[in-house]
């Protein structure tokens, strides 16, 4: 008696199964791109980098103006209608109470910090001079500011700290006059006065 084997029949076949190992596949490597293609998005920073910080401050809430000039070792300076010349920025161009006003969720804020800000975003080596001018002013009394110039890297380093007395609308006088040596070390501090308003 001879003994006939049935033969089992699966339920899928190979093909199928390489169909659909491939499907997986295809979609396994479409969503490894996707998540390539859309790196999650970072808030709130700005690579912003700058070698030196100057500032100039005076009192709060005030509506007179006050203005930073800051001329380069090539003679270029930055102020309020020149707010960029080679690696300097005028960050900051405070007016006194003007634009000090903003609507926040229907309620008014003011921000009445009066202070403007140039960075210097490089070590080009020569002279640079910070002179105040008094620009306009609404109390006609004498301005105090005080003027920083902080060294940024490789650690926050004061170069040059005072205040200022500004007298009358229209008058300049030269803050602090220093120079970058080509090691980016800071040298021949001073306030010797010279004119670079135009």
């Amino acid at each position: 008696m001879a003994f006939r084997r049935k033969r089992r029949h699966s339920e899928t076949d190979p093909f199928t199964d390489l169909l659909f190992n491939a499907l997986l596949g295809f979609t396994f490597m479409f969503l490894i791109a996707v998540f390539f293609l859309n790196p999650p998005t970072q808030t709130g920073e700005i690579p912003a980098k700058a070698e030196y910080i100057v500032t100039a401050t005076w009192e709060s809430g005030r509506p007179d103006d006050v203005d930073l000039w800051v001329q380069g070792p090539g003679g270029d300076t930055v102020w309020y209608l020149h707010p960029e010349a080679g690696l300097m920025n005028l960050d900051r161009d405070d007016r006194g109470l003007i634009n000090d006003e903003m609507i926040v969720d229907g309620v008014r804020v003011t921000n009445e910090l009066n202070q403007e800000v140039v960075t210097i975003r490089g070590r080009a080596p020569g002279e640079y001079i910070v002179n105040l001018q008094y620009y306009a002013s609404q109390t006609g009394q004498p301005i105090v500011a005080d003027v920083v110039v902080s060294r940024v890297n490789p650690r926050l380093q004061i170069v040059f700290k005072d205040q200022i007395t500004l007298d009358y609308p229209g008058q300049e006088r030269t803050a602090v006059r220093f120079t970058v040596d080509p090691d980016g070390s800071v040298s021949h501090v001073n306030t010797l006065p010279k004119s670079i308003v135009q």
